[in-house]
């Protein structure tokens, strides 16, 4: 699987086995650290809900080192696992991540594996909490100036690193494989809609000014697969001619009838195909973005046999 770079900073694309490239925006340096910001106020306040309820109590049973002991490896727990909960039940996201619209994706473009969240989220230990836990605990008195001056050292260094690479990499986000991307602006390759493919009725008019005619829900979209999307842009790319429109008018009449679709008035069997695509192809691709493969029409079939029992559909 590829991964290049855009001619624009910030933009990635991953070209997938099936041929279906997505392209996706890097998180915002300032939106990754806000984010962090908000999950790191919503952990302290966990942090002291554990230890008023944790901490007091076993000052009076263990003794002051022993409650301190305890502390310090509830803490662990909760702020490791605090990161490494929420990515896997979010799909690559926190709190924070989710309300500033960021995300944890492969850098390959598979699915976000518990491996790669485990390993991104526990060298923020090494990277952030092990250096600040050293300076802001109350042995921090104990230690030289010379030891406060290398803990600040540290955490300068690994807390700036996305900074000074273009892919905005935290050392975790490195030896995970990991990308943190913003999952508000992710963005279609409409290369489909070019005056080479357009037929001679919507010549007049570039491509951008070409907006959707026919709608689609969900449901509907969730009908086909990769193998349909390619099969569909195989049909969209044939030349001009009677034979290519035939089947056109053909496979239009499918794609209704297999997703019920409802619509009124005379139809344009090609700008009906190319709305279709663009937005199935824009369905799988945020689909794909979080693992999730989505083959083809048998494959979306089993899924929803296995949901719920459902009437036998048409087949295309």
């Amino acid at each position: 699987m590829a991964a290049t770079d855009t001619q624009h900073l910030g933009l990635r694309s991953l070209v997938t086995p099936e041929g279906v490239p997505v392209r996706l925006e890097l998180g915002d340096r300032g939106e990754r650290a806000g984010a962090f910001l908000i999950d790191l106020m919503i952990m302290v306040l966990c942090l002291i809900g554990t230890w008023l309820v944790i901490g007091f109590g076993a000052l009076f049973v263990l003794g002051g080192d022993l409650a301190m002991a305890l502390v310090i490896m509830i803490s662990f727990f909760v702020r490791s696992f605090y990161f490494m909960a929420f990515e896997l039940r979010w799909q690559g996201q926190t709190a924070g991540k989710r309300l500033l619209g960021l995300r944890v994706v492969d850098r390959r473009g598979g699915a976000l594996a518990p491996s790669a969240i485990a390993a991104r989220n526990m060298m923020r230990e090494v990277e952030v909490f092990i250096p600040l836990s050293i300076l802001l605990f109350p042995y921090q008195d104990s230690i030289g100036g010379l030891f406060t001056l290398l803990c600040l050292l540290w955490l300068g260094i690994f807390t700036l690193m996305p900074l000074f690479n273009r892919d905005r990499m935290r050392v975790g986000d490195m030896i995970a494989g990991t990308w943190v991307v913003s999952g508000r602006k992710f963005e279609l390759k409409r290369d489909l809609v070019s005056a080479t493919t357009i037929p001679r009725g919507f010549r007049q008019k570039a491509p951008e000014q070409i907006t959707a005619t026919y709608t689609f829900t969900p449901a509907q979209l969730d009908v086909y697969g990769i193998t349909e999307l390619q099969v569909l842009e195989t049909v969209l790319r044939a030349p001009d001619n009677a034979t290519t429109r035939a089947t056109i008018d053909e496979v239009w009449r499918r794609i209704r009838d297999k997703t019920e679709w409802k619509g009124d008035g005379p139809i344009d069997a090609y700008r009906f195909l190319n709305d279709y695509y663009t937005a199935l192809r824009a369905h799988l691709e945020q689909h794909m973005l979080f693992g999730d493969r989505r083959t083809d029409k048998h494959a979306m079939e089993q899924r929803r046999a296995t949901k719920a029992p459902s009437p036998d559909q048409s087949k295309t």
